[in-house]
C-alpha cells in the first residue's frame, strides 16, 4: 500500500506531516493481525481496547450475518426491535440492581455526552437552576465531544477548544495520603449547591497512563455525593465487560453510581455502539406531560440492530465459564510478570487491575503522554511483531481474552528485550538535556 493509496485519509491522533506510512492490515484472527506485506503482529492492546474475544470471532460474526438478512437498521424513534430489547434485558441483568433504563448511542464519547446531558436536564426539569457544575478527577479523559472534553483534564487534546468548554471542578485522584483532605474539599465544593454530578473513570484512568486507585476511596466520595443529592456517573467505556477482573469496575464498589457509560468492548470490537444506563429516578424526571421535559437526544444509528446483535453475542461469550477463567488466568500471568520486573532500574512502577498491566518507565522527567520514549518503544515493539501503543512512558498490555499463555509470554519477553534499548534512549536523552 503506497502513499498515493492513503493520501485521502486523515488518521486520528496522528500528526500527518510527521507520521510514517500506516501499516496496511488485510485480515486478523484471534490475537494476530496480518499485514499486506506478509508481516504479522500480535495484538496486545485489543486494537484500542475494543476487542474482547479475538478478531473475526466466528460466533459473533455468524450472529451479525444472520441478523443482516433479517433487519439491518430501522429508525429507533417510534420503533423498536428484538436485538435492542434483548440487549437491554442482558445489560439490566448483569448491572447492579439500581440501573433500570438503557439509552443507546454510538460510541464512548457520546455515551458520556448523553450522561452529562441527562444530569443537567434532570435538574432543569426539576426546576433547580443552580446545579450546573460537574466534579471530575485531574488527568481524566472522557472523550472528544464538547461535554466529554469539558469533563476531561485540560491538556493538549483540547487546548484549541479551551474557550468553548464549560468549567468543571477537577480534584486529585484519591490515595491514602490525601483522602481525608480530599473528602473535605469534595464536601466544600458540593456545599455551594451548584454541583449536578460527579463523573469518574472507576479504579483505572485509561488514557492518563493507566493510573489506578482503590475502590474504598471512590466509595467514600460517592457516599458523600449521594448523601447530598449529587449524581454519580461511572465512565466504564474502557473498564467495562471484564477488563478489571469483574464484569464492571463498579462491581468492586459498595456504593453504586446513578449512571454508567459503556462502549468499546460492548460489541467485542465488531461494531460501534454506546450505551448510557441510569436509575429509575433519573428517567422519571423526563417522564412527563410537558413536551419540553423530553430528552431530545438521538443518533441516526441509535440501537442499530447489527451492533445490538454483536453486543448480545459478545456478552454471551463473556459470561461463559471458559472466558471468566481466561480473565482470571491473564491476571495471574500479569502478576507473575510484574514480580519478575518490578525491581529493575528502568521500572518505576508496575500496576495491575484484572487484565490490565501497566509498566511506568523511570524516565527521569516525570510521566507524560507525549514523552519521546513513546515512539522509540512503539517502533521497537512493531519491529518484533507486537502491537503495543505506549501512553508516553507507560507501556501497557490489555489483550483479547482469547490470548494464550504462549502469546502472553512472547509479549512479556519482547518487553524485557526492549528494556536495555529503552534505558539507553532514556539515558542519552537525559544526558543531552543536562548538557543544554
Amino acid at each position: 500500500m503506497n502513499k498515493k493509496e492513503v493520501s485521502y485519509i486523515w488518521h486520528p491522533f496522528t500528526q500527518m506531516k510527521k507520521s510514517e506510512e500506516p501499516i496496511h492490515i488485510i485480515k486478523a484472527k484471534d490475537c494476530t493481525l496480518f499485514a499486506a506485506d506478509g508481516t504479522t503482529y500480535l495484538d496486545a492492546i485489543s486494537s484500542w481496547w475494543v476487542n474482547l474475544h479475538g478478531h473475526s470471532n466466528e460466533y459473533i460474526s455468524k450472529k451479525i450475518s444472520e441478523q443482516s438478512n433479517t433487519l439491518e437498521h430501522v429508525i429507533f424513534a417510534g420503533f423498536t426491535h428484538t436485538p435492542a430489547i434483548e440487549l437491554s434485558k442482558k445489560l439490566i441483568g448483569i448491572l447492579p440492581h439500581n440501573f433500570k433504563k438503557i439509552f443507546f448511542s454510538d460510541d464512548g464519547s457520546t455515551s458520556v455526552e448523553v450522561a452529562i446531558k441527562m444530569v443537567f436536564q434532570y435538574w432543569h426539569n426539576k426546576g433547580d437552576s443552580k446545579k450546573v457544575k460537574l466534579i471530575a478527577f485531574e488527568n481524566a479523559y472522557h472523550g472528544d465531544t464538547f461535554g466529554a472534553m469539558s469533563a476531561s483534564a485540560r491538556n493538549a487534546f483540547n487546548i484549541p477548544f479551551a474557550h468553548n468548554l464549560f468549567d468543571v471542578h477537577h480534584i486529585p485522584l484519591p490515595n491514602k495520603n490525601n483522602i481525608e483532605e480530599l473528602c473535605n474539599h469534595f464536601n466544600t465544593l458540593i456545599d455551594t449547591g451548584s454541583v449536578a454530578a460527579f463523573i469518574f473513570e472507576p479504579l483505572v484512568q485509561g488514557s492518563a497512563g493507566m493510573h489506578m486507585y482503590e475502590a474504598s476511596y471512590l466509595d467514600k466520595l460517592i457516599s458523600i455525593a449521594q448523601q447530598q443529592n449529587v449524581f454519580c456517573i461511572a465512565d466504564e467505556v474502557m473498564t467495562g465487560f471484564g477488563r478489571t477482573g469483574k464484569t464492571f469496575a463498579i462491581d468492586y464498589l459498595v456504593n453504586k453510581p446513578d449512571i454508567i457509560c459503556l462502549s468499546k468492548g460492548i460489541t467485542g470490537g465488531f461494531m460501534p455502539l454506546g450505551v448510557t444506563c441510569c436509575t429509575q429516578q433519573i428517567f422519571d424526571a423526563f417522564y412527563a406531560d410537558e413536551i419540553g421535559q423530553t430528552f431530545f437526544h438521538g443518533h441516526s444509528y441509535t440501537a442499530n440492530p447489527l451492533a445490538c446483535t454483536a453486543a448480545n453475542a459478545s456478552i454471551e461469550l463473556l459470561l461463559k465459564e471458559d472466558c471468566q477463567q481466561q480473565i482470571a488466568s491473564i491476571n495471574d500471568f500479569h502478576k507473575q510478570f510484574a514480580d519478575e520486573i518490578r525491581n529493575l532500574v528502568i521500572v518505576k512502577e508496575v500496576r495491575i487491575k484484572g487484565t490490565i498491566l501497566a509498566i511506568e518507565l523511570n524516565s527521569g522527567e516525570g510521566s507524560s503522554y507525549f514523552h519521546a520514549i513513546k515512539k522509540d518503544a512503539y517502533n521497537f515493539f512493531l519491529e518484533h511483531g507486537i502491537l503495543l501503543r505506549p501512553l508516553g512512558n507507560v507501556i501497557y498490555i490489555l489483550p483479547p481474552y482469547c490470548i494464550s499463555k504462549l502469546e502472553l509470554k512472547r509479549i512479556y519477553e519482547v518487553i524485557k528485550l526492549s528494556f536495555p534499548f529503552l534505558q539507553y534512549k532514556l539515558t542519552t536523552s537525559q544526558n543531552n538535556n543536562s548538557e543544554i
